[in-house]
């Protein structure tokens, strides 16, 4: 037992890092995966303006303001778990877990859409697929192929997502420079305000752009993250900016469709309309890759996420179990479990559950993210948003407006639905506390130990932590006060 115990763990720690490249696919993945879905804000925008407007307004600010917050702070804890760790730090590991809960839980219902608009787009070419006999096969067979491939490790995932990103790309590039010649650019201009749906424009404009925060879960698989993540983010808010604006701008400069047909699906018909049928099929083609990749860059996250969790001693010990592949196993079970039972779920109940609860946690990154400046300015940060504290609040700012917006248009079935899985989280925590005190099942016990400030890019046990602020996140589980925050149980600065 012990020679495989070493055997696989020597496998696991020569198992490739993500590098600059696969980590910019997965983000775009994780954001984006290209323009489909989009064209509903066409028409809830009530024509073209109004959406050309929205994808390039709200990336200055919501998408630039939350993907340098998550460059400064997954750079400060390059660990698996992410925005778990930074609440963490802030505000102990109470509210550290509710983060994680909400965001795991908000991860697995996005994660449960894009089977779904795979045979959406299948079913144009093989209509089998709209009857429930092939339907429900298919989808388990989906989603056991592309688990089965999160199993087999991040770095194959990585290399698979920059080959999709490339394919579903490719054709709305091919698009924009065919249709040069035909756009009549007065199109864009279009807009009626008698029927725009301002909360199915603001679910669109919010479920297209968000989820900036989520490679940060897998901080601990990357090569090198102070210098790689900043990079990354960079190149990932520029390609996903494009990937939505040069289409919009071919399609509604070249037709003169109306806004009512612009819904999902609908750039497969701009496709035929501006090409031919050729590049419908293309873009069909492309549709289809592209949910395969928002799967497998969304599973990879979560259950990471659920690794760093358990290894920080919020989850049990099996969550962390890894694969000879380095990948959680038990943790890529359970959220593929999840995405099964939530699949019978619509698209627009999916879509409002899952930013409300999203919206909840990013506030609660934002709080997090000015209190570390407050409370720990010391903290080694090898990229820090150049402003100081007044200016980084001013920076969350508006983002937490539109946060709060998007959470006032939710419907009551929204409100309690998430108020259901809010409460489900407060439970669980001082289930798992207690269940740990009474040793019902295994826990991690984290070393205390602290990574050299100086270089958190070099390699390290995977249960060691980037900063002081962390190491007492186990303690602190056990501990009676449960609340308290991590810097009141740990030294509040390192002596030199």
């Amino acid at each position: 037992m012990g020679g495989e115990e070493g055997a696989s763990t020597s496998s696991i720690k020569t198992n490739p890092k993500l590098t600059l490249l696969p980590l910019i696919a997965l983000i775009f993945y994780e954001v984006s995966g290209g323009p489909f879905g989009i064209e509903d804000s066409v028409r809830a925008g009530g024509g073209p303006l109004l959406s050309l407007l929205g994808f390039m307004v709200f990336p200055l600010f919501w998408s630039i303001p939350e993907a340098l917050i998550t460059a400064e702070l997954a750079t400060s804890f390059p660990e698996n778990g992410g925005y778990v760790i930074w609440i963490s730090s802030a505000f102990g590991p109470f509210w550290g877990f509710q983060e994680g809960f909400w965001k795991w839980f908000s991860g697995v219902m996005d994660n449960a859409l894009y089977p779904v608009l795979f045979l959406d787009y299948l079913k144009h070419s093989f209509p089998i697929f709209n009857t429930m006999i092939a339907r429900i096969p298919a989808l388990l067979g989906i989603t056991i192929s592309l688990t089965y491939l999160n199993y087999r490790g991040l770095h194959i995932v990585g290399v698979s997502a920059v080959s999709l990103a490339g394919f579903s790309l490719l054709p709305f590039l091919v698009m924009g420079v065919i249709s040069i010649p035909r756009i009549k650019p007065k199109q864009w201009f279009v807009v009626d305000f008698n029927k725009v749906d301002w909360r199915g424009y603001f679910n669109s404009m919010f479920w297209n752009l968000n989820y900036w925060d989520k490679a940060s879960t897998l901080a601990g698989e990357v090569e090198n993250p102070s210098k790689t993540f900043p990079k990354a983010l960079l190149g990932a808010v520029v390609l996903v900016v494009c990937s939505y604006l040069i289409p919009l701008l071919a399609g509604t400069g070249t037709l003169n469709s109306p806004s009512s047909e612009w819904t999902d699906g609908y750039f497969s018909e701009v496709g035929m309309l501006i090409g031919g049928l050729w590049l419908k099929w293309w873009i069909q083609a492309a549709a289809a890759m592209s949910n395969l990749g928002l799967f497998e860059a969304e599973m990879s996250a979560d259950a990471f996420q659920l690794l760093g969790m358990s290894e920080m001693g919020m989850l049990p010990a099996i969550f962390a179990s890894r694969s000879k592949y380095g990948t959680p196993t038990f943790s890529i079970l359970c959220s593929a479990t999840g995405v099964i039972f939530l699949s019978w779920m619509s698209f627009q109940e999916i879509l409002e559950f899952l930013n409300f609860l999203y919206s909840i946690g990013m506030l609660l990154e934002f709080a997090a993210f000015i209190k570390l400046r407050i409370k720990k300015p010391d903290l080694h940060r090898p990229y820090r948003v150049p402003l100081e504290t007044f200016g980084v609040t001013m920076l969350c700012l508006p983002p937490a407006l539109l946060l709060v917006l998007v959470m006032c248009l939710a419907s009551a079935t929204t409100f309690i639905v998430s108020g259901i899985v809010i409460i489900i989280g407060i439970l669980m925590y001082p289930v798992l506390v207690h269940a740990k005190d009474r040793k019902w099942t295994q826990f991690d016990d984290i070393e205390q130990l602290v990574v050299p400030l100086d270089n958190l890019d070099t390699p390290r046990p995977k249960q060691e932590v980037s900063d002081e602020a962390s190491v007492s996140l186990l303690p602190d589980l056990t501990s009676p006060g449960i609340n308290q925050e991590v810097s009141e149980t740990s030294p509040d600065a390192t002596q030199k």
